[in-house]
């Protein structure tokens, strides 16, 4: 799988704003709003539609820096 070279430079974070949660950088749209967003069934181009500042490769870089994030940390589930 070839991920695009520097997507992940479209996410940043800054203390200052939206007390420092990860975003899609110039905007304050949190990547775990996108996140959230697809996950209940929102299709990427009602996302789109929902956050016109959005690019189809910033719900990329969401989605990756997701799938980054959730390798690093041990979370436990209930149930078997």
């Amino acid at each position: 799988m070839k991920i695009p070279e520097n997507l992940l430079d479209r996410i940043n974070s800054n203390p200052d704003v939206l007390r420092g949660r990860p975003r899609i950088r110039g905007t304050r749209i949190a990547v775990y709003m996108i996140l959230e967003a697809l996950a209940v069934g929102m299709s990427v181009e009602a996302v789109l539609e929902e956050y016109p500042d959005l690019t189809p490769e910033d719900i990329q870089a969401a989605l990756l820096y997701g799938a980054r994030m959730s390798n690093y940390e041990w979370i436990e589930l209930d149930g078997e």
